[in-house]
């Protein structure tokens, strides 16, 4: 959702913008290019929708972005593209017909004006890849659909299954567009531009031309070189990203198409000039889909790996004509989504297609271009929505008050050198290098430095990372969306074993289904024949369950080829039969190698038509016919539930629910199949036309078939190391709720003793409000009208914990699918924070849906880890803070980690990276805080007496000290094993703000008291060259001793005795903050493990302390020291020992008493916890009304009542 406005171009404000940027230099031009709302209302005035030039657009979430897009005019002869153009008038005054070109170019326009008094100019804007044309009925700017918006079933085959007429084709495409899934890869030029327009380049810039001025080259110089080197490897980045997403999206997209026009006229074309209304043909060798678009005709076998994440062919079958079943339950609107059996979506590959002689395999284009679901894909992926982090908020909030310090230092700068009569050049420079003194330029760099470092720390362990600033936010991780199928089980699953049933008894189980005397038995009939299996290249593929299934029994399918179905005129059918090594070992004797081929031949079953496996009805039908037999047969598979609901009630066992739940209990994904013979006046034709109902009732139960998904090995040692660590762990899955559930068991993120609750949400339906049914799953299979009360042991019981991260492991959960969902979501707003702060499995759920179940989770202030394995996954990849890919396929590019090994092992490890990463920042932070607070102590008490400090004092400082401690304290790997503490999660917190207020104060105090103590020593006058401190008992060699010295001239009054003091008290600062702030354990490996780091710390301590103690004539003069006599460096150093001790002391005691004393202090008491979903925890342990109680039921009602949009009724 995004607010619109509208304005119009103003001349009088144009001009006084270009005035204002030519008087600022060109500021004020990136002012306006940094905000887009200031540039619109700069330059602009505001106007109705209807009349604006420009549009500006807000989104409507937390984050308020602004866009700005031009509105554009298109000559048109309709409103609307998807309108009938029969009753204007199509020919001109000299007779031509009227052809659209694809651009709006201004001859196309004068053409129109002239010869077409019909036509209007439409209005649309572009944003983000999609197009908005303005609707003069509803006063807005709307996106134009295809035929997937209000296009009834019927009329599919009615209206638009003639095709298009090439002017109608151009007329569409016009407000369509190309039909292509445009990713431009940027130039490096224009990324370039982009990158360095970033503010704080500008500021280094800034800071670098300021230095240049004042002669400081070598800093310039290095700030420089890091600066190139990070937009260098950021450039590499992005554009490696764009490559990437460019190459996916590009294969394959643009291919050679035929299409049937109006007058039944057949034309190749290419993809790109498709639109909504064109009738494509699917050639019979397959295709990659350029588009989305129904089948009106024949059968499809796809590959949908692209969407679900899963390599297996899928058939598709064409959209039933409603008209042509009367009895049918009536007509619907099409939907991509509720036919998706009948819909071939665009990226999905087309292997085989099946038809009948004559006829050519057929389907409407329902979406184009960036409309289609694999466009939706990528529109996300291109524009994500901006992942919210506390860390970079405060880091901003932090520079700010640094800015605030720093203008104080300017103006207390310009007004003590006014005073003193400095000169104006000095005065400028001096003012503005206060403020690169106290807002860091190398801070971007220091702050990437611990990001890159875990970057290739990663890398070593098999995880790679296309989004290095999202490393930080995984140590913020406390909730994490695993998918089921690849991720947390293995990919396929096994065949356990199979239990029949006679005479309405279930018989023993059965580990082996292919044995002799169950050959020709109904049961394997079933297990032979129903399923969506296919041959392609002559290798059998399908589903795997249904692959499992047919490979447990040894059967051999073979499928007509086209030569034979092109000689009976109808689609042959598909023959099963068994193998020969399954018959009886005593006949199969050398010599009788014929006769047993003969007699295997002799049963063949052909499966003659197939409804295939729908997901609403949870169940598949096929009617096939045995060799040699005159009736055929019906055989179903599926939920077995469902298949004992449509079977003779007496061939159903009484103890069937018993069975069922004890297998699923125990986390085996339950089939169950029915039979039944068909009347005999079933012809081959009626069969072919015959209703899904009419077959699919009065069928036969013949038993279960029990499939094994087994976990992984590492599945329930990951999942206990984050419940340790206090991360909550949920499963978003396609599969079926009930074998979710059994798995969320088995890998222990749902406890034995925990409650699960059902929450079966239903749309409105006949005057009927939506409703959520609320079943406990332990009981579910019982609830029969005999089955007793509920206990009230059952209910599950509300644990009070010690710590608030706790709240969320309470002793239930909510599992839902899709549907309940997205029914949940729509009418049910208020109950959604309360079910996912408890939800744990959500079964059959769509792409799209999981991207919204992350947003649901952020939106209480979860952050949220996503571990997928699937193209399907991409969008919740992309939206969660960290998304971690296990296929290095179409994921990875949407995924910002990506493991090279398929296990979830990886996600512990990136969250313990991502703790010491964010830790190491804080660090930094802080530490380049201080860095800048103690230089600006020191230039501030220098300035009081018209003195700095020299060029390479702060070259040695910055260089030698600030860069080489900052490269090398970010070094500390992660820590062993993850804790159950989590990292703050931003810079403004009381123990973070009370370490750095603290370590601030320490510096100030000995700063000063160095500074002030110095001028009461006897010895101490302001200095001249002839000054001789050391010396000052020695009156005869003072001339001889400076005599080469007079003549150095020292304009900038470097040289005193508070710079010596000030210089040797605050090196050795940054060096104690340096060691104070670099934390160790819990979250990363303590600091003296980090050889560089110790290293570096004293090799500086040894230099400082030699400089300090056994003066160099060749360093001071470099440093442009001063001699001081040997007893004030002894004080100096006493003043260094001391402000060590008492910045050790503080810090300890900030981390131990820290909280303690800041809530004494202020007088907190317990308040209500920050983030959402602790407080939300908080009010739900004293609501008597949660969780639901078994078997009731919550109605959505109207918003305005007292109690929420919703009330809870007790069915009986």
């Amino acid at each position: 959702m995004q607010e619109i406005y509208g304005y119009e171009l103003c001349r009088w404000k144009l001009v006084l913008v270009t005035v204002g940027v030519i008087c600022s230099g060109g500021f004020l031009l990136l002012l306006l290019y940094w905000m887009p709302q200031w540039r619109v209302k700069a330059t602009c005035k505001k106007t109705t929708l209807k009349d604006c030039e420009v549009v500006l657009l807000r989104t409507t979430d937390e984050f308020k972005i602004w866009f700005c897009a031009k509105v554009r005019v298109m000559p048109s002869l309709g409103a609307s593209p998807l309108q009938n153009l029969d009753p204007i008038v199509h020919k001109v005054p000299n007779g031509h017909t009227v052809h659209f070109c694809e651009s709006a170019a201004e001859e196309n326009k004068n053409y129109l004006k002239k010869y077409l008094p019909v036509s209007r100019a439409i209005r649309y804007f572009t944003h983000h890849s999609v197009k908005y044309f303005w609707n003069d009925s509803a006063q807005s700017f709307d996106v134009v659909r295809g035929l997937d918006d209000s296009t009834f079933c019927s009329s599919i085959h009615n209206e638009h299954s003639r095709g298009l007429t090439k002017e109608m084709r151009d007329y569409r495409k016009m407000f369509f567009g190309i039909n292509e899934i445009a990713v431009k890869v940027p130039s490096i030029f224009k990324l370039l531009i982009k990158e360095v327009l970033n503010p704080f380049y500008i500021f280094q810039l800034f800071s670098v031309i300021l230095w240049i001025t004042d002669e400081y080259h070598y800093y310039a110089l290095a700030i420089v070189i890091m600066s190139v080197l990070s937009i260098v490897s950021s450039l590499y980045t992005v554009r490696k990203q764009y490559v990437m997403l460019h190459d996916m999206v590009a294969a394959h997209s643009i291919v050679r198409v035929s299409v049937c026009r109006r007058n039944q006229e057949i034309e190749e074309i290419l993809s790109t000039n498709l639109v909504p209304g064109d009738i494509m043909l699917i050639p019979s060798n397959g295709t990659i889909m350029p588009c989305d678009a129904v089948l009106l005709s024949g059968t499809c076998i796809v590959n949908e790996s692209m969407l679900t994440g899963e390599s297996v062919p899928v058939t598709k079958i064409n959209l039933p004509n409603p008209s042509e079943y009367p009895k049918a339950t009536g007509d619907e609107i099409y939907s991509p989504e509720a036919h998706k059996r009948h819909t071939l979506f665009c990226g999905t590959s087309v292997i085989q297609t099946r038809f009948y002689t004559g006829e050519l395999v057929k389907a409407l284009v329902v979406r184009t271009g960036f409309n289609t679901a694999k466009g939706q894909l990528v529109r996300s992926i291109l524009y994500p929505k901006p992942t919210d982090f506390k860390l970079y908020r405060d880091a901003y909030w932090f520079l700010l008050s640094l800015v605030v310090v720093a203008g104080i230092g300017f103006i207390y700068t310009i007004v003590n050198s006014i005073l003193n009569e400095v000169p104006a050049h000095t005065i400028v420079i001096e003012s503005l290098d206060i403020i690169t003194i106290t807002v860091p330029p190398a801070l971007p760099a220091a702050m990437t430095a611990g990001i890159v470092y875990a970057q290739r720390r990663l890398k070593k362990i098999g995880i790679f990372c296309i989004s290095p600033q999202r490393i930080n936010i995984c140590g913020q991780l406390n909730l994490v969306c695993f998918d089921k199928t690849g991720t947390l089980t293995e990919d396929g699953l096994d065949l356990w074993g199979i239990q029949r049933v006679e005479n309405a008894r279930f018989l023993l189980p059965e580990e082996r289904a292919c044995s002799e005397s169950l050959l020709k038995s109904e049961f394997i009939a079933c297990m032979a024949t129903c399923h969506s299996l296919t041959k392609i290249e002559g290798e059998l593929s399908g589903d795997p369950l249904d692959l499992k299934m047919f490979e447990a029994i040894g059967w051999i399918l073979e499928e007509a080829t086209e030569e034979e179905t092109a000689l009976h005129n109808r689609i042959m059918p598909t023959v099963v039969r068994p193998s020969k090594q399954l018959f009886p070992e005593s006949k199969q004797a050398t010599d009788q190698e014929m006769e047993l081929f003969e007699l295997s031949t002799t049963y063949e079953i052909g499966i003659v038509r197939q409804f295939p496996f729908s997901s609403v009805l949870q169940r598949m039908c096929v009617i096939a016919r045995i060799l040699g037999e005159k009736r055929m047969d019906a055989y179903m598979k599926g939920a077995p539930e469902v298949i004992a609901s449509l079977c003779k009630q007496e061939t159903v066992p009484v103890d069937f629910e018993s069975v069922l739940e004890e297998y699923t209990k125990q986390g085996f994904r339950v089939i169950a199949l029915a039979h039944r013979k068909l009347e005999s006046k079933l012809t081959w034709h009626k069969v072919q036309t015959i209703n899904r109902d009419a077959i699919e009732s009065n069928m036969d139960f013949m038993g279960l078939i029990i499939m094994q998904n087994k976990l992984k090995q590492e599945t329930p040692t990951v999942l206990e190391d984050l419940h340790k660590a206090n991360i909550r762990t949920v499963m978003v899955t396609g599969d079926n709720m009930l074998t979710a559930i059994s798995v969320a068991r088995d890998c222990g993120m749902i406890l034995p003793q925990d409650k699960v609750i059902i929450a079966e949400a239903l749309p409105p339906k006949d005057g009927q409000a939506a409703r959520i049914n609320w079943h406990y799953a332990d009981t579910l299979t019982r609830c029969t009208s005999s089955s007793p009360a509920i206990n009230s042991e059952d209910i599950p019981v509300k644990l009070v914990h010690e710590s608030l991260e706790d709240l969320q492991m309470t002793k239930y959960h909510f599992a839902m699918n899709g549907k309940s969902f997205a029914v949940i979501l729509e009418h049910f707003q208020d109950l959604v924070p309360k079910l996912v702060l408890h939800g744990t499995v959500f079964a059959r759920m769509a792409p799209d849906q999981k991207t919204q179940l992350v947003e649901a989770l952020q939106n209480v202030d979860y952050y949220v880890g996503m571990c997928g394995d699937g193209a399907n996954d991409c969008g919740a990849l992309k939206r969660a803070h960290g998304g971690i890919s296990l296929s290095e396929l179409e994921a990875s590019v949407a995924s910002p980690f990506t493991s090279r090994t398929p296990s979830i092992s990886c996600v512990p490890k990136l969250i313990r990276e991502g703790r010491a990463a964010l830790i190491t920042s804080f660090c930094v932070f802080k530490f380049m805080a201080l860095y800048s607070i103690i230089q600006y102590i020191s230039v501030t008490l220098l300035y009081s007496i018209l003195s700095n400090l020299g060029d390479h004092q702060f070259l040695f400082i910055d260089l030698a000290i600030i860069l080489v401690v900052v490269f090398t304290m970010s070094l500390n790997p992660a820590w062993k094993e993850l804790v159950a503490r989590r990292p703050p999660s931003g810079l403004i917190s009381g123990p973070l703000l009370c370490s750095v207020l603290s370590q601030i104060i320490i510096c100030l105090v000995f700063q000063t008291v160095g500074f002030l103590w110095v001028k009461q020593q006897p010895w101490f006058e302001r200095w001249t060259p002839e000054s001789d401190a050391c010396n000052i008992l020695d009156a005869t060699n003072i001339s001889s001793a400076h005599s080469g010295n007079e003549t150095l001239d020292d304009e900038h009054n470097i040289k005193n005795y508070e710079n010596t003091t000030l210089f040797f008290i605050s090196s050795f600062q940054y060096l104690i903050v340096a060691i104070v702030f670099s934390k160790g354990k819990p979250f990363r490996q303590p600091c003296y493990k980090n050889f560089l780091f110790v290293t570096s710390v004293v090799v500086l301590y040894v230099f400082l302390f030699f400089i300090m103690l056994h003066p160099s004539e060749l360093i001071d003069t470099s440093f442009e020291l001063v001699c001081v006599p040997y007893e004030w460096r002894l004080r100096i150093l006493i003043i260094v020992i001391v402000n060590a001790i008492v910045s050790v002391l503080m810090e300890e005691a900030v981390d131990r008493l820290g909280v303690c004393f800041l809530s004494s202090l202020f007088g907190y008491r317990e308040k209500t916890p920050k983030a959402k979903y602790m407080h939300l925890a908080q009010e739900l342990l004293v609501d008597p009304e949660w969780p639901p109680k078994p078997r009731t039921t919550t109605e959505a009602k109207v918003p305005s009542q007292e109690n929420g949009s919703y009330q809870i009724i007790t069915l009986t």
